[in-house]
C-alpha cells in the first residue's frame, strides 16, 4: 500500500511503486481530468503539481509522490488561484477540443504561483513542452496574462 496526499485528502492505493502516477490517478482514484497524451513527458497533457511544482505524471513513479502533496486539475478547482486561471480560460475562450487544457492550466497555475506577473519570456518558458494540437497558443498566452491581471486584485 502506498500512502498519498491527493488534493488535500489522504488515500492509500494498492499499486506497484513503479506504476506511473498518471495511472494511479486515473485508474485507482478515478481522477480522470489528468490526461494521457504521449507517455514520454513530451506533451504536457498529464501535468499535475507535486508539492506545488508542475510535473509530468506519465513518467513519475507513484512512489515518488508518497509523502508529498499532489494536486490534480480537480483539486486545483478548489483554490482561488485555480478558479482565477480557469475563469480566465473561459473568459478568453481558450479550449477547442479541450484535451490538453487540464495540463495547460496546471502549467499556467504553477507559473503564476511562482511568478504572479510573468513576462512574455517567462510565459514561453513555463509553457514550453505543453502541446496543443488545435493551436490555441495565442489564447493560452492571453488567458495567462488575463489571470495575472486579475491576480493583482488578490486571488491566491
Amino acid at each position: 500500500m502506498i500512502s498519498l496526499d491527493i488534493n488535500g485528502k489522504s488515500v492509500k492505493v494498492d499499486a506497484d511503486p513503479n506504476t506511473p502516477l498518471l495511472w494511479v490517478l486515473r485508474d485507482h482514484l478515478q481522477l480522470t481530468g489528468t490526461k494521457y497524451g504521449c507517455g514520454m513527458a513530451q506533451c504536457g497533457a498529464c501535468t499535475v503539481h507535486l508539492d506545488g511544482r508542475a510535473i509530468r505524471s506519465c513518467v513519475t513513479p507513484v512512489s515518488v509522490a508518497s509523502g508529498k502533496q499532489v494536486t490534480t486539475i480537480e483539486g486545483l478547482a478548489e483554490t482561488a488561484l485555480g478558479k482565477t486561471v480557469q475563469g480566465a480560460w473561459q473568459k478568453v475562450g481558450v479550449p477547442q477540443c479541450g484535451y490538453c487544457q487540464s495540463g495547460q492550466i496546471m502549467a499556467a497555475t504553477a507559473l503564476l504561483k511562482e511568478t504572479p506577473h510573468p513576462s512574455e519570456a517567462q510565459i514561453s518558458a513555463a509553457m514550453d513542452g505543453n502541446l496543443c494540437r488545435c493551436g490555441t497558443y495565442n489564447r493560452i498566452r492571453t488567458a495567462i496574462q488575463t489571470a495575472a491581471e486579475e491576480l493583482k486584485g488578490g486571488a491566491k
